[in-house]
């Protein structure tokens, strides 16, 4: 099991947040990056874990051929864009947005007076050419692992890919198997995944499946 922690990171951020960016893959970021950061999975290319400051907002900004996928930590965002305009992600919630070839627009605000964490993900599209589109996930406290994306196109329920994305927001004592090669991110809490007793902000990968077992209350995020 390969694991990279917060601290051996280099900060980075931009406009009204900071954040770490644990995978930055070859495919997309093709000059050097300076970093301990690792390649994704498949056309799973990105994750940034970001703090934004007091009314700390991105600016608003396009994407293009790519599925852009916010899970929050702690906190809230404001969410403008040309999808979706005027939701809100609330601490827990997950929102997906397709850029597909019509691309989109969007600016991620944190409303409050108190800074706030955001975990963001990249996945690069299996087909290019699709509609823009946009949907919202609640994955319940102390629940099992929602599946947020990837499937096959006939599901209405999640964006189809042959990238799988799953999030959890655990109880403690809760336990959980994955199968096969996977990557997981522990944005929030404490767990022992493997027999190894990880702290929050931990991005681990695996060849041979998971066993997690959370010590708290923790947030799992699990692409496949």
């Amino acid at each position: 099991m390969d694991i990279l922690k917060y601290d051996e990171l280099e900060q980075g951020g931009f406009a009204g947040l900071l954040e770490k960016r644990f995978v930055m893959d070859s495919k997309v970021f093709s000059r050097p990056q300076p970093g301990n950061h690792v390649n994704g999975m498949k056309n799973f290319v990105y994750l940034a874990d970001a703090n934004f400051n007091p009314y700390g907002e991105t600016g608003m900004h396009p994407h293009r051929e790519v599925d852009v996928i916010s899970v929050m930590v702690d906190g809230e965002i404001s969410h403008q864009g040309s999808l979706e305009h005027g939701s809100n992600l609330q601490s827990g919630q997950v929102q997906v947005q397709r850029a597909g070839g019509q691309g989109f627009t969007h600016n991620e605000i944190n409303p409050n007076a108190s800074i706030n964490q955001m975990i963001q993900l990249w996945v690069l599209p299996d087909n290019k050419g699709k509609l823009a589109g946009y949907k919202s996930y609640q994955p319940e406290q102390g629940g099992e692992l929602t599946k947020i994306y990837g499937g096959n196109s006939g599901s209405a329920d999640t964006f189809d890919s042959n990238t799988s994305i799953y999030v959890a927001n655990a109880g403690p004592g809760q336990e959980f198997n994955f199968p096969g090669n996977a990557m997981m991110y522990l944005s929030k809490g404490q767990a022992e995944v493997n027999n190894n007793q990880l702290e929050a902000r931990t991005l681990v990968r695996v060849d041979d499946g998971l066993a997690i077992k959370t010590s708290s209350a923790a947030q799992i995020i699990i692409i496949s």
